[in-house]
């Protein structure tokens, strides 16, 4: 049997993922409270984009050129999730002694910083953003999302090249 995937459908696989993925994060956040630190929200932000992008993709249906619009705007914000993904990690690989020190939450230094120390402060972590509160299979939160940036970005870029206006995969029959 041959399923056929059109660029609108990838591109609203796309947003469901990035709120099915948000509406976990605020899952854990409010019902397990495990609260976000920085890096986690800068995290979320790049969910949003993608969600965002997508969806406008969706909505718009565009035709080759704009297709490859959105979906380079949804790889963009994919590619600076999975940035600061992999800052989280490193900094969740630290040892003990080498931890940066917890600062300020976040609410705090957006009412009381510019907003380029804020940005800085967090991109550069601290002793909240290395603490490992949640994992799967052995995997922290931050690993997981750097696989979900990392694959929905190679949908996107999957859903700009290829040619037609109909993704084709081949599903097995199942007799």
């Amino acid at each position: 049997m041959l399923s056929k995937i059109t660029p609108r459908m990838g591109f609203g696989l796309i947003t469901l993922s990035c709120a099915s993925l948000l509406g976990f994060a605020f899952y854990n956040q409010y019902v397990d409270f495990l609260d976000p630190c920085p890096l986690c929200i800068f995290q979320r932000l790049a969910f949003f984009l993608m969600a965002c992008f997508a969806l406008l993709a969706l909505i718009h249906n565009p035709a080759r050129t704009g297709r490859r619009m959105y979906s380079w705007l949804v790889v963009a914000a994919a590619a600076f999730g999975a940035s600061v993904a992999g800052r989280h990690i490193w900094l969740q690989s630290l040892p003990p002694g080498d931890v940066p020190e917890c600062g300020p939450g976040l609410n705090y230094m957006l009412e009381n910083f510019p907003l380029a120390e804020v940005l800085t402060s967090v991109l550069q972590g601290s002793g909240s953003c290395a603490e490992v509160k949640w994992t799967f299979f052995n995997m922290s939160m931050p690993m997981w999302t750097l696989i979900w940036y990392t694959g929905l970005g190679v949908a996107a870029i999957w859903i700009a090249y290829h040619s037609g206006s109909k993704l084709e995969i081949q599903a097995s029959d199942n007799k």
